[in-house]
């Protein structure tokens, strides 16, 4: 059997945890080998012990049938072997190509200066034969996210990359972006590239992989043939049950309005109109949905909502009180949760630890503190009750730092300490991006459990399920308009697909 790369038997072990412990997966030449886990399963773990890393404790690698040592990414590289992280590693302020040629800049003029037009041809006819469709002279800065992921798999074509690593690739792309890097990946399978995707997306995996390897807990619980695989048999084998895809709820009741967004107005940080005249409101009891592709005003939205960016015109209400002048500290006290798009750069502080980061917005007030002073007992106890109650699994609990979970398990604890704090106004953002459907079917009830306690709850989510089975009602944003508010039951995904693009109800009618 033609297998470019074999791992057999890897164990790695850190502090307090097995990561890996025994697991074997083989990728075929040509194929597009799914690795499937909840979070924390080890998956992530797996593949920088392949991208070197990490060094695996025990057990061997193999790249076409020879056994090797792979101490460092740059001896991957030399291998073949390329990956694109979850949390991509490119410089904001440089081009595409001066990111892509980092590292193994090509020369002239006796190697003192760098040649980028070279690099910007060879770039663009990559780009060009794989599809990609990548400006190789636009700033980082400047391209959508799904652009930067482009930019990653073509650093990695650039460096003659066999074996392309993709951990998570689609948890930060809108559906058409994930449509798109499925053409990718079957155009890199075509020019005879091998692919090992990492995730825990079981559409995605039925849509793209041939094979897919299931591991829970850091063991190898199977590898199966996608095609005459279920998807629910793939869930089963991955959370060790079976796994409900269907959200729970009764009708809500709705109560009083929570949140009154009374015609707003509101620039982005490059000065133009985010959002134009927009209104909304959600009321106790209730879950309100936005949906929208990326970048129509969303996030502007729920910025100004916490206090994040000021508003332009127009005003907030929180419980009839009118908040739009009220500080970020003063709009918590009044009973705003906040769960961020982004859960390193705003949700936690890395470097702390999962205790500190639980009590960031209470840390002030008694148990947690008194006069000034941190009650270190107190925090741990809270912490441990949310880490307890969310199944955030950390290598040392309370104490671990926030930088050191996986991703998914980042995402579980900033929920946990969201709800706990029980606001009345839940703005949600993404809230099950990046996790496992495990993990989505809890956080679904807990955000269901919020609204039945006669909560009102915001979310925003780009993944249209989420929205469809989550929201009583849902409100569709086209360029920073509202196009109209529908209710749940009554609407289905073609219509609300149509006023995404910004047809109006009354004009598709």
């Amino acid at each position: 059997m033609d297998y470019v790369v074999e791992m057999l038997n890897i164990r790695k072990e850190f502090t307090g945890i097995v990561a890996n412990d025994d697991i074997t997966i083989r990728l075929k030449r040509g194929e597009i080998h799914a690795l499937l886990g909840e979070n924390g399963a080890g998956k992530s773990t797996l593949m920088s012990i392949l991208f070197g890393m990490y060094q695996a404790d025990r057990g061997s690698i193999k790249v076409n049938g020879k056994e090797v040592r792979i101490s460092n990414p740059n001896v991957a590289n030399q291998m073949g072997i390329g990956m694109v992280h979850q949390h991509f590693k490119l410089v904001e302020d440089f081009t595409v190509t001066e990111n892509i040629i980092m590292g193994s800049e090509p020369r002239k003029w006796l190697g003192l200066v760098m040649d980028t037009r070279k690099a910007g041809k060879k770039i663009e006819e990559l780009s060009k034969q794989y599809g990609l469709n990548v400006d190789p002279y636009a700033k980082i800065e400047d391209i959508s996210v799904g652009m930067q992921q482009r930019v990653e798999i073509l650093k990695m074509l650039y460096r003659k990359a066999e074996v392309l690593i993709l951990d998570e690739p689609t948890g930060v792309l809108t559906p058409q972006e994930v449509q798109e890097l499925g053409r990718i990946m079957k155009n890199l399978i075509k020019e005879g590239k091998s692919i090992i995707l990492i995730t825990h997306k079981l559409k995605e995996i039925k849509a793209f992989a041939d094979r897919c390897t299931v591991i829970r807990r850091g063991k190898t619980i199977g590898t199966v043939d996608v095609a005459t695989t279920s998807e629910g048999a793939m869930a089963e084998m991955m959370v060790g049950r079976q796994v409900s895809f269907k959200v729970e709820k009764t009708d809500s009741v709705p109560g009083d309005v929570v949140l009154q967004v009374k015609s707003l107005t509101v620039r982005n940080s490059k000065k133009s109109l985010a959002l134009n005249d927009f209104s909304l409101e959600v009321r106790a009891g209730e879950i309100v949905g936005i949906a929208g592709v990326e970048g129509n005003g969303q996030s502007d939205l729920v910025e100004a909502i916490t206090g994040l960016r000021k508003a332009e015109s127009g005003s907030i209400d929180l419980n009839g009180q009118n908040i739009t002048a009220k500080s970020i500290r003063e709009r918590i006290e009044s009973g705003i949760g906040h769960i961020p798009e982004d859960r390193q750069k705003r949700g936690l502080i890395l470097d702390y630890t999962l205790a500190e980061n639980m009590v960031l917005e209470v840390y002030h007030r008694e148990p947690f503190s008194r006069k000034g002073v941190l009650k270190n007992s107190a925090i741990r106890q809270y912490a441990n009750r949310i880490i307890d109650s969310f199944d955030v699994r950390s290598g040392e609990g309370a104490v671990s730092a926030a930088r050191s979970l996986s991703g998914g398990n980042q995402q579980k604890a900033i929920i946990g300490r969201e709800i706990e704090r029980n606001p009345l106004l839940l703005i949600a953002v993404q809230p099950t991006r990046g996790l496992d459907v495990g993990s989505i079917e809890y956080i679904h009830k807990r955000l269901i459990e919020h609204r039945d306690n006669g909560k009102a709850v915001l979310l925003i989510s780009l993944e249209l399920d989420e929205i469809m089975n989550l929201s009583d009602r849902i409100a569709i944003v086209n360029q920073g308009e509202l196009i109209g508010v529908v209710n749940a039951s009554e609407t289905n995904e073609n219509e609300i697909g149509l006023m995404m693009a910004g047809v109006k109800r009354e004009e598709g009618a």
